[in-house]
């Protein structure tokens, strides 16, 4: 049985690098503090309507689909790897402000050295705004290679666990197809054919 491979990376995370992407943005001096508005009573709400009843799988039927960006945002291992590729980012983007507060205090000490530095000092501290500068710009070039391997990695690791359930599944119904509805192009498909939800369970309980 071939089953679509899809990419789950846009639902576990995917950071875009860019330069704005590590700037602090402060408000203007001065600049008036925003107003607490007053607090109100909340609203009554409705009471929440009773959960529809899941529609049975069609007995008859031979082919299934699956939705794989919500099998990776509800599943466990979907889970797991978003907190791998938050904390790698978390760590790198770190390094990267460190590095910048450094590249400022160098340019600050430039700016207001005036008369106070001599032509040697003030050209050694230039080059070392230079070399702060491509440090950094390094430092984020590599944040988009660590990212991308270990994004790749990841999408490996769940896809080894997720094709096996598919095709378990598929041999358990007798189906001779199962398409995924991120990709399958599919305009309409009966609500019970989805087995998104079997299979999150069945990937859990393998865990």
């Amino acid at each position: 049985m071939k089953v679509l491979k899809r990419s789950f990376a846009a639902v576990i995370l995917v950071v875009s690098l860019s330069s704005a992407a590590f700037a602090q943005v402060q408000p203007p001096a001065g600049a008036p503090k925003p107003q607490t508005p007053p607090a109100t009573p909340p609203a009554t709400q409705p009471a929440p309507k009773p959960a529809a009843a899941p529609v049975p799988f069609p007995p008859d039927s031979k082919i299934a689909f699956i939705d794989t960006n919500a099998i990776a945002a509800n599943s466990a291992a979907g889970k797991e790897a978003s907190k791998k590729l938050s904390a790698l980012d978390g760590k790198l983007r770190g390094e990267v402000a460190e590095k910048n507060k450094a590249l400022q205090a160098l340019q600050t000490k430039l700016s207001t050295g005036g008369t106070v530095l001599n032509d040697t000092a003030r050209a050694q501290l230039e080059k070392d705004i230079d070399k702060a500068q491509r440090d950094i710009q390094y430092s984020q070039q590599n944040y988009q290679a660590e990212m991308q391997s270990l994004q790749n990695d990841l999408q490996m690791e769940f896809q080894k666990k997720l094709l096996p359930i598919i095709e378990e599944i598929a041999k358990d119904k007798g189906l001779y197809a199962v398409f995924s509805i991120d990709g399958s192009g599919a305009a309409y498909w009966q609500a019970g054919l989805l087995l998104t939800d079997e299979i999150v369970k069945r990937l859990d309980a393998k865990k």
